[in-house]
């Protein structure tokens, strides 16, 4: 299954399908930190479509990354499902027999509506969702877990001992898709790419207004790291290998292997 199709599937099955994010469309006085609300579950798959570059072909290659690396009898995690499209893309790319997935987001509100998405796919594969934090939970007898754009979410000190938790969990030959929104180091380059990002969310139909009062709203809550920090993190963790293989605009995925 292509990537635009698993998105097409969560997006029809939305109340309305076509709702637009607006949230920051007018001036706030006061802005909240960003949070994963009812507000954010009913607009996040237009306002990932128009936030996050390259986020459609990574949905696609996690599908491919799972039939790789899947083993028989296995559980398969999603941390930081949000609507499931990642859990979809894992779904679909399991072709072994005895196989789990656990879908974990800390979000009510998100969590509702990828019940529902997930609910009308025709897979055969077991779904089970936890609304939890992903700190907090179990994980074992793992062949592949993702990472969707999550990691950035959690406090930069708890980030090591989580990824050791998970590789801990993990079956021998079993690989994480960790997906990040990502910082450059040389300052020119960051420069460059900031300003890309911004014609980027632009070009899809953000107003500076927007773009400005969402980028106040996710200071301090989603926080960004280079590509060496992430990959040297998870050699630490203890994964054999670790490389990134995708990369668009500030936006990056990488593969680390047990």
């Amino acid at each position: 299954m292509k990537s635009i199709s698993i998105i097409e599937q969560a997006n029809k099955v939305m109340t309305d399908k076509s709702k637009q994010d607006n949230i920051y469309s007018k001036p706030q006085s006061n802005i909240a930190g960003f949070t994963f609300d009812e507000n954010v579950a009913r607009v996040f798959p237009d306002m990932i479509k128009r936030s996050a570059p390259g986020y459609e072909p990574i949905i696609d290659m996690i599908c491919m990354l799972t039939r790789h690396y899947v083993r028989p009898n296995s559980n398969c995690y999603d941390l930081g499902c949000s609507l499931g499209a990642a859990t979809l893309a894992i779904r679909h790319g399991i072709h072994v027999p005895g196989c789990r997935i656990i879908a974990v987001d800390n979000s009510a509100s998100m969590l509702d509506k990828c019940r529902t998405i997930i609910d009308r796919d025709k897979a055969e594969t077991p779904v089970e969702l936890m609304c939890a934090d992903i700190r907090d939970i179990e994980i074992r007898n793992a062949s592949v877990i993702v990472l969707n754009f999550t990691l950035q979410f959690i406090d930069p000190s708890d980030r090591l001992s989580l990824l050791q938790k998970i590789y801990d969990g993990m079956m021998p030959g079993g690989a994480l898709i960790l997906s990040e929104k990502i910082v450059f180091e040389n300052p020119q380059k960051q420069s460059l790419l900031t300003e890309l990002h911004l014609a980027f969310k632009k070009f899809y139909g953000y107003s500076d207004l927007e773009i400005s009062q969402k980028r106040t709203a996710l200071e301090n809550v989603l926080i960004p790291e280079t590509v060496n920090t992430h990959i040297n993190r998870l050699k630490k963790a203890g994964f054999s290998r670790a490389e990134h293989w995708f990369l668009c605009l500030n936006f990056a995925s990488f593969i680390a292997v047990k």
